[in-house]
């Protein structure tokens, strides 16, 4: 038993209405307003878009964006959700590949959202907030003019309906729109008891509404009837003031924000007690980080992976498996077993048959959250997909005897040096280690001899003594075998990160060459 999200607002709205939903910048929407502007918007875009259009927004993680979700779907339109992070050509491509008809922006993304309508003339737009132009209207304005009676779509009927087209980050390319149903964002009874939400419970949402990351979160936090503490401008202090200051019970950080969380000066001088629960994903995390996080915020953790294309979570390591020291220790390299309803198959790399457990592989998923597809994608979309319906999902990884799933990497990434399988992350882990080291990403580099050459890319930890490019080769070498150490160190003051907060490796390679 679960509910979509539509049907959550309904049912919180009747049973819990002056319960808060949204809270952003001091701003709080309750259940039952939400309810009441989400049909308002509804009917506004139902009075300009006919059905099945792509209605997109260009919004930071603010009340909006979630209005906007709820209502878009109680109106059983596609909410397209644009990278406001991306140059503005980019971002008008992916707006033409959607087919946008309806355009909700904020004003500081007035400029791209009018090179939008500069290649899309038959565009509506509306600001989200002030509206300096007459000719386009203001967000509360455009709602004032319309019932908030409910168009009741987003039910059990409209489960197999597409309600979400999510762009994908276009690290390795294109960015290409995944097609999510309202059944594929479902979330069940199990899943919500999973998160430990209680009355009162308080969710920071960090994460931009632009990935899966931050819908998915948003999602759950609504279904649950939880408040969602929508903070748009992330930055390591005001992250930490926020929690401590509103008193969050939930958190999704992803690894990067919690390692510059466990950096920050006078971190821990905080009152975390309220925290129950930190959940985090969307990029690996070396067990050498999530231990210091797990003792800075002594709160349960509980660690997720999967892919806008699977729909969000596919497997989860729970709290009870979090354990910094002791013989299951080995379980915080793993990122947990599949979660209800998903299977997970390893399948060889060239045939495509399932392995062994212990052998590496490509993860494969069958799923009731997996993407009916790409949009106006038929090629990509069947190539998506093996003969056995199991979805590739391109990562590298491998199941252990008790059917916990280790990830080694994307399966572009491996590095084959002198004939053998490199894995980046078991190097990274490796590195992480070091106490003189903050981050690392490990990349191949063409070798003449080696074929490809491991390399490492260190940030080091302000204020340690820099340790030597061998230094650092030699204390691998007590952790991997000889030939996964990296051959060459390069030290580097960051790295390059997606807003997902995943290493863009190819930015590395880049930079040496």
């Amino acid at each position: 038993m679960g509910l979509h999200l539509p049907e959550a607002i309904r049912l919180h709205a009747r049973e819990r209405g002056s319960f808060a939903a949204l809270t952003s910048e001091g701003s709080t929407v309750r259940y039952a307003e939400l309810d009441s502007r989400s049909n308002r918007i509804a009917r506004a875009l139902l009075a300009a878009a006919p059905a099945g259009s792509r209605i997109g927004f260009l919004a930071r993680t603010r009340n909006a964006a979630g209005e906007i979700l709820v209502g878009a779907a109680k109106a059983g339109l596609v909410t397209v959700p644009l990278n406001w992070r991306l140059a503005v050509p980019e971002l008008t491509a992916v707006a033409q590949d959607a087919e946008l008809t309806f355009l909700l922006a904020e004003p500081e993304f007035r400029t791209a959202a009018d090179a939008v309508r500069a290649a899309m003339p038959d565009v509506r737009l509306v600001v989200i907030g002030p509206s300096a132009d007459d000719a386009v209207p203001a967000y509360e304005n455009w709602l004032a003019a319309h019932p908030d009676d409910d168009p009741g779509r987003g039910t059990d009927a409209d489960a197999d309906e597409v309600f979400l087209q999510i762009y994908t980050s276009g690290t390795t390319g294109v960015p290409k729109g995944v097609l999510l149903t309202h059944g594929n964002f479902y979330a069940d009874t199990t899943e919500l008891e999973e998160y430990l939400w209680e009355a009162g419970s308080v969710a920071l949402n960090a994460l931009p509404m632009f990935h899966i990351g931050g819908l998915g979160w948003l999602r759950v936090a609504l279904t649950a009837g939880a408040n969602s503490l929508m903070f748009p401008d992330f930055t390591p202090d005001t992250a930490a003031e926020t929690i401590e200051r509103e008193g969050v019970t939930h958190a999704f950080l992803v690894p990067s924000v919690l390692h510059m969380l466990t950096e920050l000066p006078g971190i821990e001088k905080r009152d975390f007690s309220r925290l129950a629960l930190i959940t985090y994903g969307s990029a690996p995390i070396t067990p050498a980080l999530l231990r210091r996080s797990m003792s800075l915020f002594s709160c349960h953790f509980m660690g997720k992976y999967g892919l806008t294309e699977g729909g969000g979570t596919v497997t989860q390591l729970p709290p009870e498996d979090h354990e910094a020291d002791g013989p299951r220790q080995y379980l915080l390299k793993s990122v947990g077993r599949p979660r209800r309803g998903v299977d997970v198959v390893i399948a060889d790399t060239v045939t495509g048959r399932p392995v062994p457990a212990g052998t590496p592989g490509e993860i494969r998923i069958r799923s009731r959250h997996n993407t009916p597809g790409y949009w106006n994608r038929p090629e990509e979309t069947a190539a998506l997909y093996d003969a056995d319906g199991l979805l590739r999902t391109g990562d590298g990884g491998f199941l252990d005897a008790d059917g916990y799933l280790f990830l080694t990497d994307r399966i572009k990434d491996m590095i084959v040096s002198g004939g053998e399988n490199v894995y980046p992350a078991e190097v990274e882990s490796a590195l992480a280690e070091h106490p003189a080291v903050s981050e690392a990403a490990v990349i191949g580099v063409p070798h003449e001899v080696w074929g490809e050459a491991v390399t490492a890319m260190v940030v080091l930890r302000k204020g340690v003594v820099r340790p030597t490019e061998q230094e650092l080769i030699d204390f691998t070498k007590s952790r991997i075998a000889s030939y996964k150490k990296p051959r060459g160190v390069h030290f580097v003051d960051e790295l390059p990160r997606n807003p997902n907060g995943k290493v863009l490796k190819r930015e590395l390679r880049a930079g040496i060459k």
